[in-house]
């Protein structure tokens, strides 16, 4: 038994994962730089460090960084689901690898949280570089995601 899905979903069922994507990449930005000012927070001292703290960057770089984790992973999932159920079959090319690569980066580096938070500064070290790597990574896949939303414009405008 198979399922029917309507056309109107299939086709915008293809623009959830790059609008979701933009929305990420900002998030991830701004994740950037609440974790850049905990890290100012944690190194202050004085009254610097107790204006620092009533940021409470901290928590909310944990917060987002949890939003981020969630909704890259079932954007991720979600992208790939579309593709199939749109052309019965996954395109596998460099934005899928980086795309796969990222998830799970951003995994391994959501996973270091315990360990920083029981001081590792190896574990601090290597969540910074994972998330830098993402973030280049992440500009890099907007590029090339909107190359793939106008090949499927021109494809769904040739159809017309």
């Amino acid at each position: 038994m198979s399922i029917e899905i309507p056309e109107s979903v299939k086709v915008w069922s293809q623009f959830v994962h790059p609008v979701l994507m933009w929305v990420l990449l900002g998030l991830t930005i701004y994740a950037m730089y609440l974790g850049i000012q905990w890290r100012r927070a944690r190194s202050a001292e004085g009254d610097l460090k107790k204006e620092l703290l009533k940021g409470r960057f901290n928590i909310r770089h944990h917060q987002v960084g949890s939003i981020l984790l969630a909704l890259m992973v079932l954007g991720t999932i979600g992208a790939m689901g579309a593709t199939y159920i749109n052309s019965g079959k996954l395109f596998v090319n460099p934005h899928l690898i980086a795309g796969l690569a990222m998830t799970g980066m951003i995994a391994t580096s959501a996973s270091l949280t315990p360990f920083m938070q029981k001081g590792h500064d190896w574990a601090r070290y290597a969540h910074i570089v994972l998330n830098v790597v993402i973030t280049g990574l992440f500009g890099w896949q907007a590029v090339t995601g909107m190359q793939i939303v106008q090949n499927i414009i021109g494809r769904m405008s040739g159809n017309a």
